[in-house]
């Protein structure tokens, strides 16, 4: 078997060796995180990649769409990975992993279930971190041109002719 390696030299196989699977089948390592089962991966520069994981699985919390994949989620909070984000982030995840131990966990991304995680975010709802994600993520993921065919939203209509002329009643889905 060929071992195919990046331009900086690091094989699929070591990159895999290197990273820790985390909660929500997301894989975490020195620099990114990624998709454990999907082929998808981000790099972090500010904030660390747990950190970032968390951010993931908070953002898939918040705003659940078992038909969007966390690629999605991943690019709706990358915007936080900044030098003018990094403490507010840290200390934010910290505040969800303390909340997480409050209930006999080791952090945020152990709790197995969402209801559970779901009554950690509403404890800490009035925030300045969980409004500042909030806030952030209904821009950062439903404008995501990408993500509009998943809730068949076919973009703006008015180039278009407007939705009385293109069929304003055929979402099959509501």
């Amino acid at each position: 078997m060929e071992t195919i390696t990046s331009s900086k030299g690091i094989s699929r196989r070591e990159l895999l060796k290197r990273c820790m699977v985390v909660g929500a089948g997301l894989a975490v390592g020195t620099g990114f995180v990624a998709g454990s089962t999907a082929a998808w991966a981000m790099e972090t520069k500010h904030v660390a990649p747990r950190e970032m994981a968390t951010l993931i699985q908070m953002a898939r919390d918040i705003y659940p769409h078992n038909h969007v994949a966390d690629e999605y989620y991943a690019a709706a909070v990358k915007g936080f990975d900044s030098a003018d984000s990094k403490d507010k982030i840290a200390a934010g995840v910290s505040a969800l992993d303390a909340a997480a131990q409050g209930r006999g966990y080791a952090d945020y991304l152990s709790v197995p279930w969402e209801l559970e995680r779901v009554e950690i975010l509403r404890s800490m709802e009035q925030s300045s971190f969980f409004q500042t994600m909030r806030g952030n993520l209904i821009t950062g993921l439903y404008n995501n041109k990408d993500v509009w065919p998943l809730f068949g939203y076919e973009g703006e209509s008015y180039t278009k002719g407007g939705y009385i002329n293109r069929g304003f009643d055929d979402i099959t889905w509501i």
